[in-house]
């Protein structure tokens, strides 16, 4: 079923991807095959399964889009001021997703530009969590006491419109080996960090060498007791999660993995079999979901994608507010929706399937949880306590009770 291959040299790779792989063979789904066939008809089943061919085939300008999809004027606009926004860029993978002839298609609109973005709304700033400034050194964010977010590239393999480090992703850079030595010798001389978070980008874009550098010194920490991925490479490029990959990370439990999840069409086989496999390896999964207006902002849609994702086994764990980055109104939604989303979901379904709905604080305060009121208040010593039909229940709180140490 898995079989070699050599990839070839190209300037598109990120670096440290010319190397002999394992290319992870899924099963054929007709959607793909029709689109491969229609749009790279040279490349083979064995190619299109080698997620080096897809970082190479990405769709990046406006030229290979057009053959793709029928631009809107919105999109081709947005396209003539390349470089002022986030770059494009999207596997041919997750380009088989995209409706060819629907502009409001939730999963092109994540990923094609319209000329909205190219629109500054009031509170939008370039970095508005201030990671920048909780950056102790280059490529490392620690804001929280016990944690850091480790910065290890630059590079995705397909770009969300909505991005919050869109000010930093896809310029090329890549990697720097110094930048990492510089993190993790600030995370050695800081005995309180027990948790590492390695995002960027997506540091699953980079070579298996690469990433088993990283977790390898890392785990040389001894107070470093858990580290976790950040990634979307199942959901845009689940070729990458090979058995290669997966023997690898599961020599350095305890490892997690956060997986960035959106809409419901997300999850095709070839994603559930990404999941799967690193399931199976024993790494615990939770995804993290942006909410974002016309894109899955209904207790119809997220209950749908929540409960796909348990089917998969992956733990909802993050909705997130959509943050303020700049040109990002048009994803934005009223917070007023985001807790009915979670009231449409919390009761209604296993708790599992429930994630937290959080803001990230811009200004650099962290995720700050929000839920609906279920506290009403006092009758005595009762506490007043709503449950999700909104009925009213009484709890006999102990106020003051003596202790029963004696």
């Amino acid at each position: 079923m898995y079989q070699k291959v050599v990839c070839v040299e190209d300037p598109e790779e990120p670096p440290g991807c010319r190397q002999s792989v394992s290319a992870c063979a899924f099963p054929a789904q007709a959607p793909a095959l029709t689109f491969r066939q229609r749009h790279f008809p040279t490349a083979s089943e064995q190619d299109w399964n080698d997620w080096r061919w897809q970082l190479r085939n990405r769709i990046t300008s406006l030229k290979k889009l057009g053959r793709i999809i029928a631009l809107s004027d919105s999109e081709r606009q947005a396209m003539a001021f390349n470089g002022a926004t986030l770059p494009l860029a999207v596997t041919p993978y997750y380009a088989s997703l995209i409706s060819p002839d629907n502009p409001g298609q939730p999963i092109r609109r994540t990923m094609v530009p319209t000329v909205s973005e190219l629109l500054v709304s009031q509170g939008e700033e370039h970095d508005p969590l201030g990671e920048d400034g909780h950056s102790p050194v280059p490529g490392l964010v620690h804001r929280y006491p016990d944690r850091v977010l480790f910065l290890a590239t630059d590079y995705c393999s397909s770009y969300c419109r909505y991005c919050t480090r869109s000010r930093m992703v896809g310029k090329r850079k890549g990697h720097s080996l110094a930048r990492w030595q510089k993190a993790i010798a600030y995370i050695a001389a800081n005995p309180a960090i027990r948790d590492v978070l390695l995002s960027g980008g997506d540091p699953l874009t980079m070579a298996e060498e690469q990433i088993e550098w990283l977790l390898s010194r890392l785990r040389r920490i001894p107070h470093v007791e858990m580290i976790r991925i950040g990634t979307k490479a199942p959901i845009v490029l689940p070729q990458r999660i090979t058995p290669e990959l997966t023997a690898m990370l599961r020599k350095y439990h305890p490892l997690w993995m956060s997986i960035h999840c959106t809409h419901p069409d997300e999850l095709t086989p070839e994603a559930a079999r990404a999941c799967t496999m690193l399931a199976d390896a024993g790494i615990p999964l939770g995804s993290q979901t942006v909410l974002l207006a016309g894109i899955n902002d209904s207790v119809e849609t997220m209950r749908k994608l929540m409960h796909g994702l348990v089917k998969i086994r992956v733990k909802p764990y993050y909705l997130y507010q959509c943050d303020p980055i700049m040109g990002s109104a048009h994803f934005r939604t009223p917070v007023s929706k985001g807790l009915e989303i979670y009231q449409g979901l919390r009761g209604h379904t296993t708790g599992y399937a429930v994630p937290n709905y959080v803001i990230d604080a811009p200004g650099g305060g962290g995720k700050i949880p929000l839920i609906p009121e279920t506290v009403v208040g006092r009758d005595g010593n009762d506490l007043l306590i709503r449950n999700y039909e909104g009925n009213v229940y009484r709890y006999p709180d102990v106020i003051g009770a003596a202790s029963h140490n004696s």
